[in-house]
């Protein structure tokens, strides 16, 4: 049916699915190491919320997803789903280099630079939305911010809007004990009972985080078809709880892994963070065969894709599936000697040996160098934001000269 337009033969090589980081605020990027060892609330209230109010802006979102997209290739991801301020220019960048993305159109209740009024995110949200209809790359989602910044009448709007436009609907969900302690205080409900009260637990909805799950909730999201997203090391760096990934995976949710923003992660590594899942899983259970090899290869590829309405198309290699493909070397020594090719990946495969990929069926990766992509610009701009953001902490009296050496 197709003429290929070259052949590639790679002896000592798997070729699998392309990496789906199911969440992630990459223009946080350039914001990677800025404020490590906090809990969350001290770490976006203090730090990153206040320097994010001083930067973020076109030339931020890009410069940031530039940044990111070369580290995610050169790890084998080739779809990422968004959640950031400026979803246009995140789109137009995703678009430029030829990365696959679903672009979360941010929601919360406080003005920033993208949006001065709940009404005004609302109404660029569905001008961003339509903007990218029909895109061979790129889809939209719903990325109301968390429960903590939205109110009940706007998340009625989300649900009426998802209905509408067809899309999923992204949001940080059960991710501290604060954060349901302050939810039973304010409305008298858990957050993921007060959704439901709302008409929200479905299944467009993508639940990022979920640290903290009583049984009939596991049960609930598996019912109502909800989608899970497992950040495993975001989640232990600020100390938020752990999911419960292996009673999701058992209960049948739909479980996908994502890397959170580099501000709080600190890397893209999806290949690390299926090792780190793994292991989790088993020290949480107590279950040496928790969340096996198989099934954290297939959380971070199908399972990804299915979480953000793509599984038709992307996750997994079989005929009329988009061409997004990965091929690691195993050859060295790192993965010698070879008895299992996917518990190779999961527990042995550093990102280091990611060689080629494809998205789209356009090579991206070629012996791992970028193809398409001017790594030394890119490291150039990353430099200038480091001295501008290292200068605001250094004025707020969060760091000292000299402290980035």
């Amino acid at each position: 049916r197709y003429a290929p337009r070259e052949a590639v033969t790679l002896g000592e090589h798997v070729l699998i699915p392309g990496l789906i980081n199911a969440h992630t605020h990459n223009p946080m990027t350039l914001l990677r190491g800025l404020a490590d060892d906090l809990p969350l609330k001290i770490w976006l209230e203090q730090h990153i919320w206040p320097i994010e109010a001083r930067v973020i802006g076109a030339d931020f979102v890009r410069d940031g997803i530039e940044l990111a997209i070369a580290e995610m290739l050169r790890g084998g991801t080739t779809c990422a789903n968004e959640n950031y301020f400026f979803p246009d220019v995140a789109a137009a960048t995703y678009a430029a280099h030829g990365f696959r993305a679903v672009v979360g159109l941010p929601i919360v209740e406080f003005a920033s630079s993208w949006a001065h009024s709940i009404d005004e995110y609302f109404a660029r949200a569905g001008e961003v939305a339509d903007s990218l209809r029909g895109h061979e790359l790129l889809q939209a989602a719903l990325a109301p911010h968390a429960p903590y910044t939205v109110a009940d009448a706007s998340f009625e709007r989300i649900r009426v809007l998802a209905d509408q436009l067809d899309l999923p609907v992204h949001l940080h969900l059960h991710e501290t004990v604060q954060g349901i302690e302050d939810s039973r205080r304010e409305y008298g409900l858990r957050p993921i009972q007060r959704l439901q009260r709302l008409g929200l637990i479905n299944d467009r909805l993508i639940a990022v985080h979920m640290t903290q799950l009583t049984e009939a909730e596991i049960e609930l999201c598996a019912k109502e078809g909800v989608s899970v997203v497992h950040c495993p090391e975001s989640n232990l760096k600020l100390a938020s709880g752990f999911c419960p990934a292996e009673a999701l995976r058992q209960a049948g949710v739909n479980l996908a892994i994502g890397t959170d923003g580099c501000a709080s992660n600190n890397d893209l590594d999806m290949l690390g963070e299926m090792r780190t899942a793994a292991l989790l899983a088993k020290g949480v259970s107590g279950k040496a065969n928790a969340f096996d090899a198989a099934y954290a290869l297939r959380a971070a590829t199908l399972n990804g894709a299915r979480a953000i309405g793509l599984g038709d198309k992307i996750g997994s290699i079989e005929p009329g599936k988009r061409a997004d493909l990965v091929a690691l070397r195993m050859d060295v020594v790192e993965t010698q000697p070879l008895y299992n090719v996917i518990s190779q990946l999961v527990y042995a495969c550093p990102r280091s040996q990611v060689s080629h990929v494809w998205i789209d069926g356009r090579r991206q990766l070629r012996d791992g160098e970028l193809v398409n992509m001017d790594r030394d610009a890119i490291l150039t701009k990353t430099r200038r934001w480091q001295a501008r953001i290292a200068a605001m902490e250094i004025k707020a009296g969060f760091r000292r000269e000299g402290d980035e050496t």
